[in-house]
């Protein structure tokens, strides 16, 4: 597929197309032993993304490709470059391509599965070693509940080889002590049968020990030497070289060659005694040293990541190995012994279409309207608790996800009222302490799960969670709650999620210079970008506690469905007079706000002939408003416009262009042509992420918002510090209207 994708098909820029040829050899032993002998049904595999074509290559075999793809790998509507769940036409488990994402994807995936019905069945992840160098790895590892996921298993492809070099220090068994520490069974297949069986021979021990001693480099080195070159450098300079040198006269050239590069991971008896031996009570990982290369004239060379085999080298390949270049795609005969492995195979993996269960429907509005002075993140609590006793339905659906934030979130209610999700029942200690406010039952249909400070973690879960509705067919409602100045920690794998098909809500809260006291370390500036960026994700950024109501609803709504996505709720601690939100007593009227609430904003404050326009968004609100009444009191009439969702208001702009297919409708409630004035936006972020809007009728616009590290200090001076204030919002639109 690699050749074929690089070397055959016509390539009119001359790009390289690219592909792995090497790391899918290291592979390829691993894979076979595991597909044809070792898998069942109810496993899933996270295969390494350099080994995709190992993968559509087997999936092929079974039947499940059809041959027609295989000449398309990396081509426009062809195989992926990666596994994708959601863009290949191939069966994939998970989709991979970022480091660290494809090692852990399983450890979620094992709780979701946990969470949706309680099944198990393994959760393999197949990896490269120099993955283990991403920190993301650790963090999943050291999870107080992955030591009680038994059903993960890790596959570590150790060729000690990244992508530019051998990797001089891969100390295996440094990691080995790692993972035993943090309670994993350790399995190392380190050489194969016939290498194990020359060094089991007498005199073999000086052997071993020079090989066990050698560098990754030196060893990678001599695996690109023929026999003659082998024996004169194996024996090496140390005190045991002499005896090496004679044990080696005993060993003729051919044995001596296939020997020294038989490593446990190509041996399909070792494969299978290392696979029998799993214990499924705890998480295990299986170093199986391999070599870059396998099999090819590329095998072990320190810059074979990405070379490709010629024409010659791969018509040698293929006579090798009983193919014909020529015809690579010639199914197996019927009847060989070929065939009835692979139909066999296919027959024991089969897995039948889950039944897909619709999720239940999402009230759009529970009828209450807030009064008194309340914030956004305190509502978030409110409304998830209000679900459990207006739409308990939805709510034994819903699960929560933080990294150690849930009393400080306002989710402490919600957790007394569901409880905390354990994979085994634990006792309480603190249940009859008065004092104690937060209950932690932890229990195994708890439905909040809190993981340790790793942002990664929570993100990689929130995928996994809300992946369910596509891999068993049982849809769940997972919300991610995690501090907004920590989103973009989150970011990558939060992201990967979305892209494979993964539909959640992420709530970042506290955002912005609103949280003044902590400081600049802890002020979220660019997270409004984050959230109009973000494909499929809508972004919202409430107000007033109403507006949180009906926004996370309309996300809830929206997930677990094929035509779903997933969301992003930015929140604030900024306490906020409730009555400002002007909510319409009358029915018609309250459903006219809700829908542009949840379609990216509504008019807050409208005036005869409005001379300027203020469009604010989140804590700030209340900052524009009170700046439209002292202009008013200056003869400088303006309109007030509540942003709810730039993405949502960018998107309609989009279409409108014709660009994209959204409703536009929104623009016209929001800025209808008639009403255009000169646009002062303001928002506790970046102001780039509101400046848009001027374009929706070319009208004169200065775009307020942070553009600096934050600030200590009390809420006016913060404002103050960054433009935020009342004053500063006047003296904009003075600028403006002069």
């Amino acid at each position: 597929m690699i050749h074929h994708a690089n070397r055959v098909r016509p390539n009119p820029t001359g790009l390289k197309v690219g592909g792995h040829q090497a790391s899918s050899a290291s592979m390829v032993s691993i894979m076979t032993s595991l597909w044809f002998r070792h898998l069942r049904p109810q496993d899933r595999v996270s295969v390494k993304p350099h080994a995709s074509p190992v993968l559509h290559a087997i999936n092929h075999l079974l039947g499940r490709l059809d041959a027609s793809y295989l000449p398309r790998l990396r081509e426009f509507g062809g195989l992926q470059s990666y596994p994708s769940r959601t863009k290949d036409p191939d069966p994939v488990d998970y989709s991979t391509g970022s480091v660290g994402i494809g090692a852990t994807a399983p450890v979620w995936g094992a709780i979701a599965r946990r969470c949706v019905d309680g099944g198990t069945g393994r959760q393999y992840s197949l990896i490269g070693d120099a993955e283990l160098d991403e920190g993301a790895v650790w963090e999943a590892v050291l999870d107080p509940v992955t030591a009680e996921l038994g059903e993960l298993v890790w596959i570590v492809d150790l060729n000690r080889q990244s992508l530019d070099r051998v990797v001089p220090h891969i100390a295996a068994g440094k990691l080995q002590g790692m993972f035993t520490a943090a309670g994993w069974q350790v399995i190392t297949l380190k050489y194969g049968q016939r290498l194990e069986e020359l060094l089991d021979r007498p005199g073999g021990v000086h052997l071993r020990a020079r090989i066990d001693a050698m560098s990754n480099p030196e060893y990678q080195r001599l695996l690109r030497c023929d026999a003659a070159e082998l024996r004169r450098r194996l024996p090496g300079g140390g005190p045991d070289s002499g005896a090496v040198a004679d044990f080696l006269t005993a060993v003729d050239d051919a044995e001596l060659v296939e020997a020294f590069g038989n490593l446990g991971g190509h041996d399909l008896g070792a494969l299978d005694e290392a696979f029998a031996a799993i214990d499924d009570t705890r998480p295990t990982v299986l170093f199986a040293y391999t070599v870059k290369g396998h099999g090819l004239p590329t095998r072990g060379h320190p810059q074979n990541h990405s070379s490709l085999l010629n024409d010659e080298q791969m018509r040698e390949l293929a006579e090798a190995l009983g193919t014909d270049l020529d015809d690579p795609w010639r199914p197996l005969p019927a009847g060989s012994a070929a065939h009835e492995l692979c139909t066999a195979a296919a027959r024991r993996l089969h897995r039948p279409e889950p039944p897909q269960a619709r999720p239940p429907a999402v009230p759009a509005d529970f009828g209450r309207t807030p009064t008194g002075t309340a914030t956004t993140q305190a509502a978030l609590g409110r409304v998830l608790l209000d679900l459990t006793r207006q739409a308990p339905d939805v709510a034994q659906r819903v699960v929560t996800v933080s990294p150690d934030v849930s009393s400080t979130t306002n989710l402490g209610a919600w957790v007394n009222k569901v409880g905390v999700w354990s994979p085994v029942e634990r006792t309480n200690w603190f249940a009859d302490d008065g004092e104690t406010i937060l209950h932690w039952q932890e229990h195994p249909t708890g439905r909040h799960i809190e993981l340790g400070i790793a942002e990664v973690n929570l993100a990689g879960l929130l995928g996994e969670l809300g992946a369910t509705w596509s891999r068993w067919g049982r849809p769940l409602l997972p919300i991610g709650v995690v501090y907004d100045p920590f989103v973009e920690r989150a970011l990558e794998p939060w992201s990967y999620g979305i892209y494979a098909g993964g539909q959640s809500i992420l709530v970042g809260t506290p955002s912005g210079v609103s949280l003044a006291p902590e400081g600049g370390a802890h002020q979220s500036i660019k997270t409004p970008s984050i959230g109009l960026e973000q494909p499929g994700c809508t972004s919202y950024e409430p107000a007033f506690a109403i507006d949180t109501e009906w926004t996370l609803l309309a996300a809830l709504s929206r997930l677990g469905r094929p035509d779903g996505g997933s969301a992003y709720l930015r929140l604030s601690t900024r306490p906020v007079d409730q009555g400002l939100a002007a909510v319409p007593d009358d029915a018609a009227a309250r459903e006219r706000r809700r829908r542009q609430v949840v379609a990216g904003g509504y008019p807050l404050r409208r005036v005869e002939r409005p001379a300027v326009a203020i469009a604010a968004m989140g804590g700030v609100v209340p900052e524009a408003l009170a700046a439209a009444a002292r202009l008013d009191q200056l003869g400088v009439p303006a309109d007030v416009i509540c942003v709810t969702s730039p993405d949502l208001l960018h998107r309609a702009v989009r279409a409108r262009q014709g660009r994209e297919t959204a409703e536009s409708w929104i623009l016209d409630q929001l800025f209808p042509a008639h009403r255009a004035a000169p646009l002062v936006t303001v928002l506790d972020g970046h102001p780039h992420a509101l400046s848009f809007l001027a374009t929706i009728n070319q009208v004169r616009t200065t775009a307020l918002g942070v553009t600096s590290f934050g600030q200590s200090g009390s809420l006016d001076d913060v404002y103050r510090h960054h433009g935020l204030d009342t004053d500063t919002i006047i003296r904009a639109a003075l600028d403006l209207t002069a």
